[in-house]
Formats: structure tokens, sequence, C-alpha cells
């Protein structure tokens, strides 16, 4: 069985270039796909960018004990991690990368305890964050203001990690992400 290592971070922190970053390093780690109750975008496909479900489908998946992790975020919109994806992973012999939101990432972390290794990538300051956010060009100035106040509150619960990668510098980010994590595999090689 392989181990798990999970990011978390605020939206414009930099935590999807970091997995990539760490996926590429070597082929003993496969991206967890997450499930969803919410529609597909154009150019999703289903069981690449998530598993899509129905919010019944959902629910029952819920009430059949199938997820390690959920949340709904809004009303009939939940996003988790069923079981049976961490164990395909595992049984390709493979360790598990996720990008879960800060409540999931802790909830994996209590679940597999010293078999999972939870990073926390913040942004260098508020204000870098914002810049980000608004050079993205994809959001309203209401929801950036939206997604800045949801990174002050996720930030609260970096401490909780065992990691934090500030994200000033993307190669020294880059460095210390990949150094931390394949640190943290050697000595569990599959």
């Amino acid at each position: 069985m392989g181990k798990l290592i999970i990011f978390s971070a605020p939206s414009g922190a930099g935590k999807t270039t970091l997995v990539k970053a760490v996926l590429s390093q070597t082929d003993q780690f496969m991206f967890s796909v997450s499930a969803t109750s919410r529609k597909p975008r154009v150019g999703e496909v289903n069981g690449k960018d998530y598993y899509f479900l129905s919010s019944e489908e959902f629910k029952q998946k819920i009430a059949t004990n199938e997820f390690v992790e959920y949340e709904e975020v809004y009303e009939n919109l939940c996003y988790g991690t069923l079981k049976s994806e961490i164990e395909r992973i595992w049984a390709l012999g493979k360790h598990v990368v996720f990008d879960v939101d800060v409540k999931g990432g802790l909830n994996l972390k209590r679940q597999f305890g010293e078999k999972a290794l939870a990073l926390f990538v913040m942004p260098p300051s508020e204000h870098a964050l914002r810049e980000r956010l608004t050079s993205r060009a994809t959001d309203t100035p209401e929801a950036i203001e939206m997604r800045v106040a949801k990174a002050k509150y996720e930030l609260e619960f970096a401490p909780q990690f065992d990691i934090q990668i500030i994200n000033d510098n993307l190669d020294v980010a880059v460095n210390q992400t990949c150094n931390t994590v394949l640190e943290f595999i050697k000595n569990d090689l599959l």
C-alpha cells in the first residue's frame, strides 16, 4: 500500500502548479480524481477531470459509506474522494496525490495519519493573491473579493498541515515541494 500526498491551498496560491511538478518527478505518483455533483464544464471528461455524479448518486454513495471524505460546498453541490479511487491507485502500486480543499485535506490526514503528508500552499501575501486572481481574468471583482475572503479563512488552518509552502518564488516552491515529497516516500518504495 502506498502513501498519500495531500495538497490544499486558497484559490490562486499556485497549488495546481506544484501538484503538476510533483506528478512529473516520478511515475510512482498518480493523481486522485475527485467526485462532484456539479455538471461538467465544456471540455471536462468524466473519470479524468472528475467523476460526475448526480446529486442523488452522490447522496447514495454517502449513505453507503463509499467516500473517504466529502464536503457539501453549497446546497446539493458536493465534492469528495471515493474510497475506490484510492484503492484503484494503490492497486497499481502508486502513491496517491490529492488536490483538495482545506477541510478535505485535514480529513484525509486525520484518517491516514503517518501514511499521509499534508502540504498547505500559501500565497506570499493577500496583495499577491489578489493580483494572481485578477490576472487570471476569469472572475468578476466581486468573485475575487469572495475568494480573498475565503482565503483568509483557509489560511487559519495552515498550522494544522505537516508542511506550509510559501509560493513566493515558483522555482524555490517547486524545489521545496518536490524535495519534501520525495523524502517522504523514499522509505516506502513500492
